[in-house]
């Protein structure tokens, strides 16, 4: 094979200018390949989980004790090391109280002595493996020619070691002892992992995803392989009524709709509103959200009742926007989840899959048993306009667009290949197959369909009705068979809700 230089250094010189711009180049490149290999970290099933996602983060799931016990064993007593894993992982805070304890000024300037020596010693010790330029890059600006003169410091010319312990005896002469150990942390806490990858499901059930992806904008080198609740809020933010719905229903049974109106401003009122007229009767039980039933305060048993009416209402219009969707796509074979038109209004049942049940509640304001798939002129009221409050949201999009930046459906890294769910695959192994838009997909070109629809789904935000030919397949990424964030047969939340027999619930 015939290689031709003259196309590769026509390619090289639009980036380096001269042949010592490229030489140098190639001999860093080349010098990278020969560090150690950096360490990966892989987290998933994050759920807002934010406080339990922020100590794995700062702990690098234990890497940073090892490297302590690494450098200090024997040095060190077993409760030093792990003060100095503490101060680590939360500097302010465990620095605040051991310096509470010291009686005198003497002690606290060992204290600081010690630690930041320490401290250095460990971050040296966990930059080792990456470049200079790399590691100039994640120090905190207000420290960081001082940091990175105790980093690098000569230990061969002895005669500067006065200089080093006059560095840090002029910042504790200065009271900053505790914002240099904390910059200290924050450059090991960065550097202990090189990378993460972020495995799928962000949101949904825990408080705080929103300050999970504040976190994991701040600084990390990271991607993020998308599930299936995630591509639920993609989808609302895209303008899927559907996803829309599972979103609120699904914060409503966690009793979690602080991150719907107080993390992304959006303001429930007219769902709280429509389900206080509609639905007046206290027949919610099944919507109650997952909390503590039994207290006694009586504004907080007011707040579960109304978000149990609004669980009610908006899990109502959420089967009805579903089933619009699955009568719209028969490609997508989910009939047997249409069961508002199996619900025999007289008797209290529900047939599902030719056997008859006892309804829970069977209380259905909202459905004309003529037409149950069709919303009524309030409910159509009720989602434009927490539809508006979705694509308005700036916060939301800020958080959004940082998932579709960072994210994709898989991903190949290191030889690994990374993707939340599954890859769907018939009984017999062989790939399934999905048609979309009249074509046919299986394997990694389905996924590769997917994750496009994805994308064009959320550029055509703006498009309402006519973007349907996209957000009807993002909702399918939820609960379609041939969802490689799903796979399972089938959703079973109206089953859930209104029927005892578990055996529907699978």
């Amino acid at each position: 094979m015939v290689v031709d230089k003259d196309k590769y250094l026509k390619l090289l010189s639009k980036q380096y200018s001269t042949i010592a711009d490229t030489v140098t180049e190639i001999i860093n490149l080349e010098a990278i390949m020969n560090l150690p290999k950096a360490t990966e970290h892989f987290i998933s099933d994050l759920h807002g989980e934010y406080d339990a996602v922020q100590h794995v983060l700062r702990n690098g799931s234990g890497n940073i004790k090892e490297k302590i016990r690494e450098i200090f064993q024997g040095r060190l007593s077993t409760r030093e090391m792990n003060q100095l894993a503490t101060i680590v992982y939360y500097p302010e805070e465990k620095v605040d109280l051991i310096v509470s304890e010291l009686t005198s000024r003497e002690e606290i300037e060992e204290f600081y002595t010690l630690t930041v020596t320490r401290i250095t010693e460990l971050c040296a010790f966990v930059v080792s493996k990456y470049t200079r330029s790399k590691v100039r890059k994640a120090l905190p600006p207000d420290y960081a020619y001082i940091i990175e003169e105790l980093l690098f410091k000569d230990t061969i010319m002895s005669n500067k070691e006065h200089y080093y312990d006059k560095i840090i005896n002029t910042v504790i002469s200065l009271n900053r002892g505790k914002q240099l150990i904390a910059a200290f942390a924050h450059v090991i806490q960065r550097l202990v992992v090189d990378h993460i990858h972020v495995v799928g499901d962000i949101y949904d059930r825990g408080p705080y995803p929103d300050k999970i992806i504040d976190t994991l904008m701040d600084g990390h080198e990271l991607d993020i392989q998308w599930g299936n609740h995630d591509v639920l809020w993609m989808g609302a933010a895209s303008g899927s009524a559907a996803c829309m719905a599972n979103v609120i229903r699904i914060s409503a049974r966690y009793d979690n709709l602080e991150i719907i109106e107080d993390a992304y401003g959006i303001s429930l009122r007219p769902l709280m509103t429509f389900s206080e007229m509609v639905y007046p009767e206290d027949r919610y039980e099944p919507f109650l959200p997952k909390v503590n039933p039994d207290s006694d305060d009586e504004i907080y048993q007011e707040e579960i009742r109304q978000i149990a009416k609004m669980n009610q209402a908006i899990s109502i219009i959420q089967f009805k926007l579903e089933g619009a969707i699955i009568q719209r796509h028969p490609e997508f074979e989910m009939e047997a989840s249409l069961l508002l038109d199996k619900i025999n209004h007289d008797e209290g049942t529900v047939t599902i899959d030719g056997k008859v049940y006892p309804l829970r509640c069977d209380y259905f304001p909202t459905i004309d048993p003529n037409d149950p798939y069709a919303l009524t002129e309030e409910e159509k009221l009720v989602v434009n306009r927490l539809m508006e409050g979705f694509l308005n949201s700036e916060r939301l999009h800020k958080h959004v667009q940082f998932l579709y930046s960072k994210g994709s459906l898989y991903l190949k890294y290191n030889d690994n290949l990374l993707f939340h769910g599954c890859v769907p695959i018939n009984d017999d192994l062989t790939f399934m197959e999905m048609i979309i838009h009249n074509k046919k997909y299986k394997g990694k070109a389905l996924l590769d369909e997917y994750e496009d629809i994805l994308r064009k789904g959320y550029l055509n935000r703006e498009a309402g009705s006519d973007n349907n030919r996209y957000l009807d397949y993002v909702w399918y990424q939820w609960e379609g068979k041939a969802s490689s964030l799903f796979g399972k047969d089938k959703m079973t939340t109206f089953e859930r809700l209104y029927v005892e027999d578990k055996a529907t619930h699978i």
